[in-house]
C-alpha cells in the first residue's frame, strides 16, 4: 500500500501493488507518456509513503479505509450524482404509510429500489393500491381527515382503506401492508393463487360483483409483476456489473437482481486518475461500493438484509478475484461467488446491462463535454490573468453578511478543480470588527482563517518530527507484526477526520474591491505568507482587483475564468446569508426576554439553547430555568413571570417542591 502527498503533506492519491519498484517506476517515466490525470497528480505528489501489509485482502481493507478516512483527489470515488429514489413502508408507525422516499435510511422502515425514476415507483403504487389499499398520505393529511370524519378521494376510490376514519382497525391496516411487502419481496405466486381460488369461490357462490373486483385485482398485479421482468426462474439474488470507458472517464451501471427480479438500477461516471482497464475497474468499484454499502446499513442500523448478494457477476474478473471474493463473503457473513457470466439467461442480462453503461456514458459525453473543458479551460485563464506559478486547483472565497452593522457574519467557501468542496466550507461570527466595516471583518476572517492554518500546520510539523515520518515510510506492518498507526498531516488525532484548516488555496478571493483585497493580503504578509495570491471581486460592474493596485483588471464578459469567479463570489453569498438569517433568528427568538431586568444577551442565549425555544421555555417551571447554568432563584422567577406577562404573578414550581422563603 502507498500514499501520495502534496506539499502541505494532504493525501491526493492512495493505491496498492505487489511490486512497488515497479509501480513507482511507471508513474515516474516520461511525463508527456502518462495519462493525463497521472500527469497532473505526478506533478503535484511532493513525496509518498508505503506499508506493507500481510495478505491481499489486508490490503483490499486497507485501501478502502484510506480512500475513506483520507478523500484523496485522485483517487476514483463511485458516488451517486443524485439521490435514487425508494419506495419506503414506514413500519415503525401504528398505521404503516407507503410513500416515495430520498435520504438517509430509518430504523423501522423498509425499503424497495432503489429505482431509476419516482414516476417507475408511483405507477407501479398507483396499479397496486387496489389491491393492497394501504395508507399513502402524510401524517398532516391523515389526521386532518380523521379531525373532519371523511376519508380523502383514494378511500372513495377503493384505493385505500381509510383507517383514518376507522373503516380497518390498525392490525387489518397492517396486514394489508405486509401482504404489499411480501409482494414486492417476491413472493408473488402464493398471492396470485390465493386470489385466482377466492375468485373462483366467489363466482360458484354467485358473488359475480366480487368475483370482478378479484378479477380486476389479478389484471393490477400481473401488470404490476410485468413491470418487474423475471429475470431468472431459479429465484437468483445478484447484482450484475458493466462498465463502459475510454482514456478520461468510466461509466458504471449496476443492475440489483432479487428473487429473480430486477428490483433496482443504479449508474455512475467517474473520472479516472490512471490508466485502468476492465479488471482494475471492478476491483476498486466492487471495493469501494460494497464497503460504503456496509458502513452505511451499518451505521443506520436499518434492517434491510444483507448489502452484498450471493453472487456477483462482471464483465472480467480482477486480478485478486479470489482476495476480493473472500472480502465481500465476510462483509456478507456467508459464501459470495465473483464470477462472469457466460451463457444463458445471466449472459443475455449482463449484455443489457453493458448496453446501458454504454447508454450512460454517451448521454454524459454529450451532456459534460462543454463542463469539463470549461472548467480547465477557466482555471488555465486564471493563471494566466493573474500570472501565477500553476492553476489555481483550490481556491477559497469570503463574504460579510449584516444588516446595518448588526449580526455580523462571513462564510469562507472552498473550490477544488472548479467544483464546490461543502465539505469543507467554513462560517464566522465576527466579533472584534463586526462594527468597523466590512474591511475590518474581511481582516478578521483572514487572520483568524490562516492563524488556525498555520498552528495546525506547525502540529503537523510537531507530531512528523516526534514520529520521524519524514522517511519514506511510516508505518511497516508485516504479517505477524502489530500495525503501527501513521502520522496522518492534517488529520485531527482525536477525531481522525480533517483538520478544518489544515490546507492553504492557491488563490483567495474576497468579495470586495481594492480595499478588501489589499486588507486581505497585509494580513497574509503580516502572518508571513506569501505563496497565496489575493484578488478581489466588485459586484457592481464585476471588476478584478488586485492588492493594491489603483484601477481594477477587467477580465472578458465571456470568460469561463471570470464565470469561476462569480460561482465563487455568489456561493459565499448564498452561505454567508444563510448563517446570518440562522444567527438572527435565534437573536429574535429572545426578543420576549428584553423586559427580564438584569438579563443580558448571553443569559438569554444561553436559555434558548437550553431549552430549543421561547415555546418550551413557557412552559419550564422555576426550578427548571434555575438548573441552567448562571441562573438563581429570583432570576428564574423574573424569567417566568415576564414570559406568563404577570409581573407579579406567583411562580411556577414543581409539586412538593421548594417555593422558597
Amino acid at each position: 500500500m502507498y500514499k501520495f502527498r502534496d506539499d502541505a503533506k494532504r493525501v491526493i492519491y492512495v493505491g496498492k501493488a505487489k511490486s512497488l519498484r515497479s509501480r513507482l517506476n511507471s508513474y515516474f517515466a516520461d511525463l508527456s507518456g502518462l495519462h493525463p490525470r497521472t500527469r497532473q497528480m505526478v506533478t503535484t505528489a511532493a513525496s509518498v509513503e508505503w506499508t506493507v501489509v500481510g495478505t491481499e485482502v489486508e490490503a483490499l481493507q486497507l485501501e478502502y479505509n484510506w480512500i475513506k478516512e483520507f478523500d484523496p483527489r485522485f483517487n476514483v470515488r463511485y458516488r451517486d450524482d443524485k439521490s435514487y429514489p425508494v419506495l419506503a413502508v414506514t413500519l415503525n408507525e401504528e398505521f404503516p404509510r407507503l410513500h416515495v422516499y430520498r435520504g438517509a435510511r430509518k430504523k423501522g422502515v423498509r425499503y424497495f429500489g432503489p429505482y431509476s425514476h419516482a414516476w417507475a415507483i408511483r405507477e407501479t403504487l398507483d396499479l397496486l393500491l387496489r389491491v393492497f389499499p394501504a395508507r399513502t398520505c402524510s401524517a398532516g393529511v391523515f389526521r386532518r381527515h380523521g379531525q373532519i370524519g371523511r376519508p380523502c378521494l383514494l378511500g372513495y376510490i377503493d384505493k385505500c382503506s381509510a383507517p383514518c376514519v376507522g373503516r380497518v382497525s390498525a392490525d387489518e391496516h397492517r396486514a394489508i401492508v405486509e401482504d404489499f411487502c411480501d409482494f414486492l419481496a417476491g413472493r408473488t405466486d402464493a398471492m396470485v393463487k390465493r386470489l385466482e381460488r377466492e375468485m373462483a369461490q366467489a363466482s360458484e357462490e354467485l358473488e359475480f360483483e366480487r368475483a370482478a373486483r378479484l378479477r380486476d385485482d389479478l389484471g393490477a398485479l400481473r401488470r404490476a409483476m410485468e413491470k418487474q421482468a423475471v429475470v431468472f426462474g431459479d429465484g437468483t439474488d445478484a447484482d450484475v456489473v458493466a462498465f463502459a470507458h475510454d482514456e478520461l472517464e468510466a461509466a458504471v451501471q449496476v443492475f440489483h437482481v432479487r428473487g429473480g427480479r430486477v428490483r433496482g438500477q443504479r449508474g455512475w461516471v467517474i473520472d479516472k486518475a490512471e490508466e485502468m482497464d476492465v479488471p482494475a475497474l471492478v476491483d476498486h468499484f466492487l471495493t469501494q461500493f460494497y464497503g460504503e454499502e456496509s458502513d452505511r446499513a451499518g451505521r443506520d442500523d436499518v434492517e434491510t438484509g444483507p448489502v452484498v448478494p450471493r453472487e456477483v457477476l462482471v464483465p472480467e474478473l480482477p486480478g485478486d478475484a479470489d482476495a476480493v471474493a473472500e472480502w465481500l463473503s465476510g462483509l456478507r457473513g456467508s459464501r459470495v461467488r465473483l464470477r462472469v457470466a457466460q451463457r444463458g439467461d445471466k449472459k443475455a442480462l449482463a449484455e443489457t446491462v453493458e448496453r446501458n453503461a454504454k447508454e450512460a456514458f454517451t448521454q454524459h459525453k454529450l451532456r459534460r463535454a462543454g463542463d469539463l473543458t470549461a472548467r480547465s479551460a477557466a482555471l488555465q485563464e486564471l493563471q494566466d490573468y493573474l500570472a501565477l506559478d500553476s492553476a489555481p486547483l483550490r481556491i477559497e472565497c469570503i463574504d460579510i453578511s449584516h444588516i446595518q452593522g448588526s449580526d455580523v457574519v462571513a462564510s469562507l467557501v472552498v473550490f477544488e478543480d472548479g467544483l464546490p468542496r461543502k465539505s469543507e466550507y467554513r462560517k464566522f461570527a465576527l466579533r472584534e470588527a463586526a462594527t468597523e466595516g466590512d474591511v475590518a471583518s474581511i481582516a478578521e476572517v483572514v487572520r483568524r482563517r490562516f492563524h488556525r492554518y498555520l498552528k495546525e500546520t506547525a502540529e503537523n510539523a510537531a507530531e512528523a518530527t516526534e514520529t520521524g515520518s519524514d522517511t519514506a515510510s511510516d508505518t511497516v506492518a508485516g504479517a505477524g507484526d502489530e500495525a503501527i498507526r501513521p502520522v496522518r498531516a492534517g488529520i485531527d488525532p482525536e477525531t481522525g477526520r480533517p483538520r478544518k484548516f489544515a490546507y492553504p488555496p492557491n488563490l483567495l478571493v474576497v468579495d470586495g474591491a481594492g480595499p478588501q483585497a489589499t486588507a486581505a493580503a497585509d494580513v497574509l504578509a503580516e502572518l508571513g505568507i506569501t505563496d497565496i495570491a489575493v484578488v478581489g471581486l466588485a459586484k457592481r460592474l464585476e471588476e478584478v482587483w488586485l492588492p493594491g493596485e489603483p484601477d481594477p483588471m477587467i477580465l472578458p464578459r465571456t470568460s469561463d475564468a471570470l464565470y469561476l469567479l462569480q460561482r465563487l463570489r455568489d456561493e459565499a453569498h448564498r452561505f454567508a446569508i444563510r448563517y446570518h438569517r440562522e444567527k438572527r433568528a435565534k437573536r429574535m427568538q429572545t426578543s420576549e426576554l428584553d423586559s427580564v431586568p438584569g438579563l443580558g444577551q448571553a443569559r438569554r442565549t444561553a436559555l434558548i439553547k437550553h431549552f430549543g425555544s421561547v415555546k418550551k421555555l413557557k412552559q419550564a417551571r422555576v426550578e427548571e430555568i434555575e438548573a441552567v447554568p448562571g441562573f438563581g432563584r429570583r432570576t428564574a422567577e423574573a424569567v417566568v413571570a415576564a414570559l406568563a406577562g404577570e409581573t407579579g404573578a406567583a411562580p411556577r414550581a414543581v409539586p412538593g417542591g421548594d417555593q422558597g422563603s
